[in-house]
């Protein structure tokens, strides 16, 4: 099966492809398709995919994914991340912000990048997400909880919140998610953690279990029929914490 893939820009084209082809190679491999087709001139990508079963449908779904994160300034090595289970794909279009007007576009890719890439590098510590800018659009690679909080972030730089108020926001954000991960650990431990006496309510009284045992059997002894010498019998039979004292008038 024959698919095309979003057109790479033409600056984008080498880093597709790699030296000697090396991360065409590698996209290739970890996809599992194949053929996978780049036009050096157009910037046109097209992937061949095998016979049903040969490949992993899921990867062939996510696989344009990582095509658009390349060749939207997204390193290679991050952007085939995309292809793991639990990683996913935001693009942020700055033009829904501040139009089409470049020079404001440039001023919002700066908040967003900071001064020597500070805010930028902040935004991906603070959400486990991986962020690339290139001319008016945003790419971020990560998990979904992280993912959604860093695309907030960026929304917010571009609307004109300040850096302090936007970072305050991720350091609340993952410390509810830190607080979240360890209630969630701690019901785990507790429903796999073996069933002690002190688990039920015999547990928490000393000898309440011994009582209730003698008072089953002094149940029992009060409903034994009489002409039954076998029940009768085992009705006389001492339990291991009784016992019979004589003592003289």
């Amino acid at each position: 099966m024959r698919q095309p893939l979003p057109r790479v820009p033409k600056n984008r084209i080498a880093v597709l492809i790699g030296s000697k082809g090396a991360t065409a190679k590698s996209l290739r491999n970890a996809s599992g398709c194949k053929e996978f087709i780049i036009d050096s001139d157009t910037g046109d990508v097209e992937v061949v995919w095998g016979e049903p079963g040969t490949y992993d449908p899921v990867k062939a779904m996510k696989f344009p994914n990582v095509i658009k994160a390349i060749g939207r300034g997204m390193a290679p090595k991050a952007a085939i991340q995309l292809l793991e289970d639990g990683h996913f794909f935001e693009l942020v279009d700055i033009r829904k912000f501040v139009g089409k007007r470049s020079n404001q576009q440039r001023r919002i890719r700066g908040r967003i990048i900071g001064s020597q890439g500070k805010i930028r590098k902040l935004i991906e510590g603070l959400t486990d997400t991986q962020i690339s800018i290139y001319n008016s659009t945003v790419v971020l690679v990560g998990e979904e909880e992280g993912l959604s909080a860093a695309r907030q972030a960026i929304e917010m730089l571009a609307g004109g919140a300040e850096h302090g108020t936007v970072l305050n926001f991720l350091e609340r954000d993952r410390r509810r998610s830190r607080i979240g991960n360890r209630q969630l650990d701690t019901i785990e431990i507790r429903d796999n953690r073996p069933s002690s006496p002190a688990d039920n309510f015999e547990g928490l009284v000393p000898g309440l279990s011994d009582v209730s045992k003698r008072r089953s059997r002094r149940m029992k002894a009060s409903q034994v029929d009489p002409e039954d010498e076998g029940a009768v019998e085992e009705m006389m039979e001492l339990a291991d914490d009784e016992e019979v004292s004589w003592e003289e008038e």
